[in-house]
């Protein structure tokens, strides 16, 4: 049996900016994705298995070793295809990929709820680009897209701040380890953003290379803040220039203007997790606000 594991991530600055050149500091989580490969009783047949973070399966589809056809699945069509498609790619990167095997069985196992938008796509495609040997990132842009920092973070084990330089990733494991770490939570707000959705809404901006260079300045002082209140004071400088940007207001303004401490919005905003600065009343007041998943810093992000 062959086992692959990928972290999930998390983005804290830079948000769609990194498309255009911004760098961007971004985290991998304590919550990833597992990926066993294993023999198959029955010849020339691929038999995938999801799983989610309870055990139970979500989808599980057959395809022919041969050429990657779909023989049958239960769960959502849209799943059976995008997996195809992504297997697809991986053999034409290394196309001795699968080759000589009898029957094979994957089964992939998130230990996050699908929901919670910490990478369930990336850490398949670096699980795969693993098992495959190929790189994660041609893997990625061959099939999703995307600016491919949650690749970077599947990767490693540290923060890294990441950019494209002319199309390329380009990224650097750094020391991000506030000291004030016990006053960060990471709220979920209840829905799930679709990436690709908003991707496609951000290119259709125009945005001032000074505005890059802005954020990218602001990642830098992240990495530098010695008290929370400086690191609010770039968290909330770096919500209005993406607000002005997006033409969307600032989450804390929509839905928690009476919130005493900062909050900001992380990757595609509308959804997933926001990161909020606090006390020991945060937890408190989310749930009362009926956001019930409220996951401390420390219990999130993975130890240095």
């Amino acid at each position: 049996m062959q086992r692959f594991y990928s972290n999930g991530k998390l983005l804290l600055s830079g948000e769609y900016l990194i498309l255009d050149g911004a760098t961007g500091l971004a985290l991998p989580t304590t919550f990833g994705q597992e990926m066993l490969v294993s023999n198959f009783d029955s010849e020339g047949v691929l038999f995938w298995e999801s799983l989610d973070e309870s055990g139970d399966s979500w989808f599980e589809g057959k395809f022919n070793l041969a050429d990657l056809k779909l023989i049958n699945y239960t769960g959502q069509e849209k799943v059976a295809h995008t997996l195809q498609r992504i297997l697809f790619e991986a053999k034409k990167a290394n196309d001795k990929f699968l080759v000589g095997k009898k029957g094979i069985h994957v089964s992939s196992k998130l230990q996050f709820p699908r929901d919670w938008g910490l990478g369930s796509s990336s850490t398949l495609i670096n699980n795969i680009a693993q098992w495959s040997g190929i790189d994660p990132f041609e893997l990625l842009f061959s099939s999703f897209g995307g600016s491919g920092y949650d690749i970077a973070c599947a990767k490693v084990d540290q923060p890294i701040t990441y950019a494209l330089d002319h199309g390329l990733p380009k990224y650097e494991q750094v020391t991000f380890d506030p000291i004030f770490k016990d006053q960060l939570y990471f709220v979920h707000l209840n829905k799930k953003q679709v990436s690709s959705e908003s991707i496609k809404a951000y290119k259709k901006k125009k945005v001032d290379q000074n505005i890059i260079k802005d954020i990218s300045f602001l990642t830098e002082n992240l990495l530098s803040a010695a008290t929370v209140h400086v690191f609010n004071d770039l968290l909330r400088e770096h919500e209005s220039i993406l607000s002005k940007i997006l033409d969307i207001e600032p989450v804390q303004q929509r839905l928690f203007p009476d919130y005493k401490g900062q909050i900001k919005s992380l990757g595609a905003w509308g959804g997933d997790f926001i990161l909020a600065s606090g006390d020991e009343s945060t937890t408190t007041y989310f749930r009362q606000k009926g956001f019930p998943t409220v996951i401390p810093y420390t219990s999130m992000i993975k130890k240095l």
